[in-house]
């Protein structure tokens, strides 16, 4: 009798474990994942582009292979966790962070991601774990992009952080843009505006740096009428991913 519940014992912590992850995410449904991943991706690029899902015992892994040479996932850890001197004390479960990288970004930006992934997946605390990524950076472990190119944010949604450098606070916002790599870049050298501006203006100063310009309005608005229905599910899923109704980075900004 003892052995049954000994039995029945473990098998309930198993389930538990199962259920609860120890890095706190829960995993999208594969085909909403593989479909926010794509949105990052103008639609001429999405079809023979290679997406990846996040398997949350082990990190990202192939959902399906393409031959364009453009890779589309969604971060729920962005490398935006790693800046700013605030201590990142737990794993986020609403971080929705759709991107698509070129040849030369899977080479370089692409692996903070997906090595920041992998740690995770392994247990590392999250304080440990934006050390590590933060020593990482600063010695230079990942290369700027070898060449110029860019990496694609065109889904009409994301969640992150709204000031990494400063604190972390988060938002959900309707921000489709473009970002060009411009590794040691500065804002003065191209005459960048400021950030959230309409104009091109600079972010991440340094060997990582892009320059980032939104979409327009007309665009945009495109983005959302073509990905209405997956924006519905994200909100029915969590009020976290529900889209503003009002300010600048509502719906239809």
């Amino acid at each position: 009798m003892r052995s049954m519940q000994a039995v029945a014992v473990i098998t309930g912590l198993l389930v538990s474990l199962a259920a609860n992850p120890r890095n706190g995410i829960e995993p999208l449904p594969r085909d909403l994942e593989m479909q926010l991943a794509l949105s990052a991706l103008p639609p001429h690029l999405r079809d023979n582009a290679t997406v990846y899902v996040l398997n949350p015992a082990k990190g990202f892994e192939v959902g399906r292979r393409g031959a364009n040479g453009f890779h589309a996932f969604v971060a729920r850890t962005g490398d935006d966790t790693f800046r700013g001197p605030w201590p990142l004390t737990r794993y986020r479960d609403d971080i929705l962070y759709p991107i698509g990288f070129d040849e030369a970004g899977a080479k370089a930006q692409m692996r903070i991601f997906f090595d920041a992934a992998e740690l995770q997946a392994k247990g590392t605390p999250p304080a440990e774990l934006k050390r590590v990524m933060q020593q990482r950076l600063k010695a230079g472990f990942y290369p700027a992009p070898a060449r110029a190119g860019v990496a694609y944010m065109l889904s009409p949604v994301l969640r992150t952080y709204i000031n990494p450098d400063g604190n972390d606070s988060v938002l959900t916002a309707n921000v489709p843009h473009v970002m060009y790599y411009a590794p040691n870049v500065y804002s003065e050298d191209i005459g960048g505006a400021q950030p959230g501006s309409s104009y091109p203006f600079l972010i991440l100063h340094g060997p990582h740096g892009y320059s980032i310009q939104f979409l327009g309005v007309t665009e945009s608005a495109a983005v959302n009428k073509e990905y209405g229905e997956m924006l519905a599910r994200l909100c029915r899923m969590k009020e976290a991913w529900c889209l503003p109704t009002s300010g600048p980075f509502a719906r239809g900004r």
